[in-house]
C-alpha cells in the first residue's frame, strides 16, 4: 500500500481503511460505539486493535484523534503501521495496539474538541478539586471568542490579543490561549467540568487491558505545532518522572517538554500522558505527543476560534459553516503528498525506537 493510500478523506473513510488495515495484520478488533452521530448520520465508534500475543506484557500502544481533527494525520499513522509490525513480526510478548478515533466525534465533525466542546487534552485532571486558573484566558476570553465573526468584530478583537502579544510576548499570549481553562465552556481549549466520554473509554482500556504490562510505549499522534511536516517528540509528563527519564534515555536529545521551555508547546493543564501512565504503574513506560506542524501558529488557533465561534453563535448549515469547516481540516491536516510523505517518514522512525525501547524495558 502507497503512504498516500493511507489516509482517508473523512472520518467514515478512516474507520474503514483503519479496520481493513487491521484485519490484513491479524488483529483482535473492539469496537466502542459513541452516543451520539457524525454530521451525515453516520454512527461513530472507537476501535481497538491488538496485534501480537493476547499475553502479552510488552506493547506500543498509540493513539489518533485525541484532538478529533487531527485524527486524519493519527489514522494514516496508524494504518501504515500495520504494515511495519504485522502478527508473528513482533518481538516474543510483545503487542501492537491501536486505539483508533478516542474522540471520534470530534474527528467526524472537524472540531479538535468533543460533542461537549472539551478539549480532550486538557481533561484529564481531578475534578474534585479546584480547577486551575488561567488568568491570561481570563482578561481575552472576550476578544479570543468575540459574539460577532466579521471584519469589524475580528478587528476589535484582535487588536486586544496583538496589544497583549506585544505586551508579555507572543509566548505568553500562546499559553493564554492554549494551556487550558476551566471557567468559559464555549471558548477553545476548554477543559471540561468532569471526565469525558472519551476520558472514561480510554482509561477503562488502559486499567482493563493493559494491567498486565510490563514495558509500555504510547505514541500519541497530533497536528497543528511546529514546521510543516515536522514530527516533534513532546513529553508533557512531570520532568524528573520515570516515564519522561525512560522517555529521554529511548529517543534522546530530540525529546522536548512543555514545561521546559523546549517545546513548540505551551505548558499545559490536565493532558493525558501522565494519566496514562499512573494507569499502568507495573511498566516501564515510554510517553510521547508526536506533533506535526501544518500552518503557522497564529493561522491554527485562529482556525480554532472560528470553529468554537462557529458552533457556538453561528448557522450550522451555511456557506460560512463551510468555509470555516475548510479552514479547520487545512489547519490540521497537511493534505499534500510531501506532508504524508514526511509524517509517515518521520512516524516510522520514531515507532522503530520505541519498539526497541520497550523490547529492552
Amino acid at each position: 500500500m502507497s503512504i498516500n493510500a493511507c489516509f482517508a478523506a473523512d472520518y467514515s473513510d478512516a474507520r474503514a481503511r483503519f479496520r481493513d488495515a487491521a484485519n490484513g495484520a491479524g488483529a483482535h478488533l473492539t469496537a466502542i460505539q459513541h452516543p451520539l452521530r457524525g454530521p451525515r448520520g453516520e454512527r461513530l465508534f472507537t476501535d481497538v486493535a491488538w496485534v501480537g500475543p493476547a499475553d502479552a506484557t510488552r506493547a506500543i500502544v498509540t493513539i489518533s484523534a485525541t484532538h478529533g481533527v487531527e485524527g486524519f494525520c493519527g489514522s494514516g499513522c496508524q494504518v501504515a503501521s500495520f504494515g511495519l509490525l504485522k502478527a508473528g513480526e513482533l518481538p516474543a510478548k510483545t503487542a501492537l495496539i491501536q486505539i483508533h478515533a478516542i474522540n471520534p466525534h470530534g474527528f467526524a465533525w472537524l472540531r479538535r474538541v468533543n460533542e461537549d466542546n472539551v478539549d480532550l487534552n486538557r481533561n484529564f485532571l481531578d475534578h474534585t478539586k479546584p480547577y486551575p486558573v488561567n488568568e491570561g484566558y481570563e482578561a481575552l476570553a472576550d476578544a479570543i471568542l468575540p459574539e460577532r465573526w466579521d471584519d469589524e468584530g475580528r478587528a476589535a478583537a484582535d487588536a486586544k490579543l496583538n496589544a497583549y502579544a506585544q505586551q508579555n510576548g507572543p509566548a505568553k499570549l500562546q499559553w493564554a490561549m492554549s494551556g487550558g481553562q476551566y471557567s468559559h465552556p464555549h471558548g477553545i481549549f476548554f477543559g471540561g467540568h468532569a471526565p469525558t466520554w472519551s476520558n472514561r473509554v480510554i482509561s477503562r482500556i488502559f486499567r482493563e487491558r493493559l494491567g498486565a504490562m510490563r514495558s509500555l510505549g504510547i505514541i500519541d499522534y497530533h497536528t497543528g505545532l511546529g514546521p510543516y511536516g515536522y514530527g516533534e517528540i513532546i513529553a508533557a509528563l512531570p520532568l524528573g518522572s520515570p516515564s519522561a527519564v525512560r522517555t529521554r534515555e529511548v529517543l534522546g536529545k530530540e525529546v522536548t517538554s512543555p514545561d521546559d521551555g523546549s517545546s513548540t508547546s505551551a505548558p499545559l493543564t490536565g493532558v493525558n500522558q501522565p494519566a496514562l501512565v499512573g494507569l499502568v504503574p507495573n511498566a516501564v513506560c515510554i510517553g510521547l505527543a508526536l506533533e506535526y506542524g501544518t500552518l503557522p501558529v497564529r493561522d491554527v488557533l485562529d482556525a480554532v476560534r472560528a470553529d468554537a465561534w462557529l458552533h457556538a453563535y453561528g448557522d450550522l448549515d451555511s456557506p460560512q459553516w463551510r468555509a470555516i469547516k475548510a479552514t479547520m481540516r487545512s489547519a490540521f491536516y497537511g493534505d499534500a503528498d510531501d506532508w504524508r510523505s514526511a509524517v509517515w517518514g518521520r512516524a516510522e522512525e520514531v515507532t522503530r525506537r520505541v519498539l526497541a525501547g520497550v523490547a529492552a524495558g
